[in-house]
């Protein structure tokens, strides 16, 4: 092969990995989101049917999750700088995969966190901060593979 054709394959394998991990952590934040928002909405009805104030507080646990996107985002725009260096293409599909992974898992698991912290709000009136405290250790999974895979690629 020649090295026109080498550099084009492997630009390409770099940018596919850019793609997982934007990709990936997305798909964390809609599993989280999705977890957390069914949560929600049934802690909603529980109080309207007991004629309790709805907290509206319960948006925040649904969002949390969000945040692994913008990671994932991040994580993408170096992977995609990084991709203009040929011995580093089989690296930033293994980086994007890998950290796109683990962004999204912690997504997910934010949101199944949240939809307990739904419940026991909506239920309690309590302990908002508590839950919020919680959720804030998951997301720092999720920051810490932001920051460490990217020190990684950019060296």
């Amino acid at each position: 092969m020649d090295a026109e054709l080498v550099t084009l394959i492997g630009g390409s394998l770099g940018k596919l990995g850019a793609a997982a991990a934007l990709s990936l952590a997305a798909a964390g934040s809609a599993l989280g989101t999705g977890a957390a928002g069914s949560a929600a909405i049934g802690a909603w009805k529980k109080c309207y049917a007991q004629s309790k104030a709805a907290p509206f507080l319960l948006v925040a646990f649904v969002g949390a999750p969000l945040s692994q996107t913008i990671y994932g985002m991040i994580l993408m725009g170096n992977i995609v700088k990084a991709s203009s260096t040929p011995e580093l293409y089989p690296a930033l599909i293994g980086t994007g995969v890998l950290g796109g992974m683990a962004m999204g898992m912690s997504a997910w698991m934010q949101g199944k966190a949240g939809a307990g912290a739904s419940d026991a709000l909506a239920e309690t009136g309590q302990g908002f901060g508590n839950y919020l405290m919680a959720l804030g250790v998951i997301e720092t999974v999720a920051l810490f593979v932001m920051v460490f895979v990217n020190k990684a690629i950019t060296g």
